[in-house]
């Protein structure tokens, strides 16, 4: 598939990595606007200052996981943080046809590139040492896996709370709670940016007839050279814009909240040649003038990230099924204590 460069590192050189979306600073908005589109009740537990710091910290920590060289890291981390939609149609998938289940996803693509080598880029082994390159990217599941991982950990809260969990048992469960609820924005955050879903991920790529840049700082310079040079994104400035949150309707069916995320993937593709658009017509140049109109756009996607994960951090609290088995377990601990 196409290389993928790591954007922090764009200016030094391409880097075959997928680039992060949004810088940590942006990241970190995301977390913040989520944490503000929440009621007041949400967990059953204070979110006081300290563990709204730590969710936001925990924004960045994908991100943190490329400081190594090690490739086993790369190769599970880097293709949870984009999907290029355009290269599913090489599989005979649509997005209505993806499979729920990443490893179904997996066999789709192998099958797809056995059948038909000829249809698919050639891969330089020299640039592909993580072994991602046959990959399409999994970010639709990655968003779906972390929102299971969250209704998981409120279930155990939950049944902490009603059937004698100890103070040290639920304090841990929120500690898990909180850690999940942060790193799983970085994913829902790197959806919103448009080139995160795209294989013109870091300059136009193949047949240009527009005459797109193929400059591949480009996604850095979204990413968030533009705002740093326009000034810095504030979250108590976008706050004012965020909504609250909401629970998503369909999340308990099946394949709910895949085919939300699946959705919300898709939506965020469409922007990717008028992105492109406003940097040829100098709209995300940051000067001062018409350089400046790209901003409300990109503040407009951080705000879309940050109601998103609002939306599925309430929907997990609101879906978390009974954990029956903790349940029992915990009946028989505190009979066992009653009888000695």
């Amino acid at each position: 598939m196409n290389l993928k460069f790591f954007s922090g590192l764009a200016v030094l050189g391409a880097l075959a990595f997928h680039a992060g979306a949004w810088d940590y600073e942006n990241h970190h908005v995301v977390n913040e606007l989520a944490l503000a589109s929440l009621p007041a009740d949400f967990g059953g537990f204070t979110l006081t200052p300290a563990l709204k710091d730590r969710i936001a910290f925990l924004a960045g920590e994908p991100d943190r996981w490329r400081n190594i060289g090690d490739l086993s890291l790369k190769h599970v981390n880097g293709p949870d943080h984009y999907f290029d939609l355009e290269d599913i149609a090489l599989c005979g998938l649509t997005p209505e046809t993806l499979p729920p289940l990443r490893y179904d996803f997996v066999a789709d693509l192998a099958r797809a590139r056995a059948a038909h080598p000829e249809k698919f880029p050639a891969i330089d082994p020299a640039k592909d040492a993580d072994h991602t390159r046959e990959l399409d990217g999994f970010l639709p599941w990655a968003i779906t896996e972390y929102y299971e991982k969250l209704k998981s950990g409120f279930s155990t809260l939950k049944a902490l709370r009603q059937y004698g969990g100890t103070p040290q048992e639920i304090a841990n469960a929120q500690a898990n709670i909180v850690y999940v609820m942060g790193v799983m924005g970085h994913f829902v955050g790197d959806g919103a940016q448009p080139l995160h879903t795209t294989k013109h991920f870091n300059g136009w790529v193949g047949e240009n007839p527009k005459g797109y840049t193929t400059k591949p700082t480009f996604h850095g310079w979204i990413d968030g050279g533009y705002l740093k040079k326009t000034g810095a994104l504030k979250a108590e400035t976008l706050a004012g814009k965020i909504h609250p949150a909401e629970k998503i309707a369909n999340a308990d069916e099946p394949e709910g909240m895949f085919r939300d995320a699946v959705a919300y993937l898709v939506e965020q593709n469409k922007y990717v040649e008028p992105l492109y658009e406003m940097e040829k017509t100098g709209q995300l140049s940051g000067a001062v003038g018409k350089g400046l109109e790209g901003r409300p756009f990109l503040e407009g996607q951080i705000l879309k990230a940050g109601q998103m994960l609002g939306n599925i951090w309430l929907t997990a609290w609101l879906d978390a099924p009974e954990d029956t088995y903790l349940q029992r377990q915990l009946e028989q601990r505190s009979a066992a204590a009653t009888s000695n």
